[in-house]
């Protein structure tokens, strides 16, 4: 008797719904998986928020001849191309004159920065304090101290360098800079403000300013002026006056020339010494460039203990002599006495001379004349552009009235500059014109300006762009969608879900290999019998 051996219909059914459901659930698992873990590595790459990572604040002292002025910049921490992106955010003006007026007290110097300094911390985020680095940087009057003293310049820097020390910030040292650093700097200044080195294009985005000419700075101060500008392609590169200044990726051969001085109150002084030296009597004067009716009495000391002065002394110099200056008011001859201040004929008509034999290209471009420059344009009251007609039609108006009408005319009435405003006038007139090469055509490219936007045109703001290539740029923030514990956590469940059901669906896989190939064999026999 022979068993027949078959397989029932509802057995192979059950075992087919067996392993139908598991692969269902496991092929669904692993799905899910896989948009889970496409979806979440595409949000936190592609919707991360790039956070600039803050402000960064500077502060540079401009110890100037006549006065400190303390000023706080900020920048973006990532910066651009290198440079900053700086603004100016406070300005504060130290009372009291000059630091190398500190000569003989240097001890002093550090009271008078007290009141400005107290300002300035609130002005930098308290817990920048530390790493916000402060600058001094002292000017002509400071070179002239150390020419004449250098004992006492030494210690007017050592009493500031140990007060700054003393304070929260990162004080980065206190230094005589140079004439042409200054003229650099000032020239650096006037072109940031202007946005010649940057503007924003229609994305907000920082970019160099297509086909921008520069502009050159004209810089007036107590002791020294400064001319800067970018030089033609036919320049004496030998010359000391040419350099290469980069910024914002783009190098610029500039040239500049400081002269020492030829600031303000050194060249009263240098006129005052010279209207002494040419005077039969030496204690009575009359002087053609002070209003009439204006008379002050100076000491000796006051014209010649100057390094710019001390060739000019007389041979019976006492310094507690006083002498009378008279004010005469006269246009013409103020401006005739004040042309021999200059040494024009040491060029011998060379196109390329200014005065007193020093190298000088061809002027081009427009010029931003600014601190002493804009202070004396302001007493006459004009500003920006102008022609040179009006220009010495408002000087010869200036010089033509008597002491008791200034204070009428001037907005600001202060003694010390109100007298000497037409000095001042016809001091710029033969620089610029005689001296320079400013012409009637080429004057009106001088703009006489004080600030542009809230920024004061000063040779600190460009020490300060200077100084941020020095500074390292800090890594932006990055602000991920999903934090990286979250984020991480998510991609191991989901990576190891979607592992566990590939294994679970090859091992279903191979079962099912294994039952079929038995299912043919048993078949087989069972045909065989």
């Amino acid at each position: 008797m022979f068993t027949v051996l078959t397989r029932q219909p509802c057995e192979q059914a059950g075992l087919k719904a067996l392993y139908r459901t598991p692969t269902i659930i496991a092929l669904v698992v692993l799905l899910v998986s896989i948009v889970v873990l496409v979806s979440i590595t595409v949000i936190q790459i592609h919707k991360q928020e790039v956070l600039p990572p803050g402000l960064k604040y500077g502060i540079v002292l401009d110890a100037g001849s006549s006065r400190t002025t303390v000023y706080v910049y900020q920048w973006p921490a990532e910066k651009e191309n290198n440079t900053g992106v700086v603004s100016q955010t406070f300005k504060c003006s130290v009372k009291g004159s000059g630091i190398s007026s500190y000569g003989n007290n240097p001890q002093d110097v550090p009271k008078a920065f007290e009141d400005c300094m107290q300002k300035v911390k609130g002005q930098v985020p308290f817990h920048l304090h530390g790493s916000t680095p402060i600058h001094l940087g002292a000017t002509a009057g400071m070179r002239l101290l150390r020419l004449q003293n250098e004992t006492a310049a030494n210690e007017v820097l050592e009493s500031i360098q140990s007060y700054f020390k003393s304070q929260p910030f990162d004080f980065r040292g206190a230094q005589i800079i140079s004439g042409q650093e200054e003229g650099v700097y000032g020239w650096i200044t006037a072109n940031y403000l202007m946005g010649n080195f940057l503007e924003k294009n229609l994305w907000h985005m920082w970019v160099h300013p297509h086909g921008v000419e520069t502009t050159g700075a004209l810089d007036l101060g107590g002791a020294s002026t400064q001319i800067s500008f970018v030089a033609g392609e036919k320049v004496d590169l030998n010359t000391s006056d040419i350099m290469q200044v980069s910024l914002y990726g783009y190098v610029y051969t500039l040239y500049t020339h400081s002269f020492q001085c030829y600031g303000r109150n050194e060249a009263e002084k240098k006129f005052l010494a010279m209207l002494l030296q040419n005077s039969p009597t030496k204690n009575h004067l009359t002087n053609p460039c002070y209003p009439r009716d204006y008379s002050i009495n100076f000491t000796m000391g006051h014209v010649f203990d100057s390094l710019c002065t001390v060739d000019q002394r007389p041979e019976s110099y006492n310094p507690s002599d006083i002498i009378t200056f008279e004010g005469t008011g006269d246009p013409s001859l103020c401006k005739e006495k004040v042309a021999s201040l200059f040494d024009f004929k040491a060029c011998h008509d060379q196109e390329t001379c200014s005065f007193d034999g020093v190298y000088q290209p061809k002027i081009k471009g427009p010029f931003v004349a600014f601190a002493g420059f804009y202070y004396t344009a302001s007493a006459l009251n004009l500003s920006g552009s102008f022609s040179l007609d009006t220009f010495n039609s408002s000087t010869w108006n200036f010089c033509s009235q008597n002491w008791s009408q200034l204070p009428l005319l001037l907005p600001k009435f202060d003694e010390v500059y109100a007298r000497s405003y037409c000095f001042s006038a016809n001091y710029i007139y033969h620089l610029f014109v005689n001296g320079y090469k400013f012409t009637e055509e080429t004057w009106p490219q001088i703009h006489f300006e004080k600030e542009v936007g809230n920024s004061s045109i000063a040779w600190s703001l460009g020490y300060m762009l200077s100084l941020t290539n020095q500074i390292p740029a800090e890594s932006p923030l990055i602000r991920l969608p999903i934090e990286p514990p979250v984020f991480v956590g998510t991609l191991a469940f989901f990576t190891a879900a979607a592992l566990l059901c590939l294994a679970f669906l090859a091992y279903l896989c191979s079962a099912s290999r294994k039952k079929r190939h038995s299912e043919h064999a048993f078949d087989h026999a069972v045909d065989s019998d």
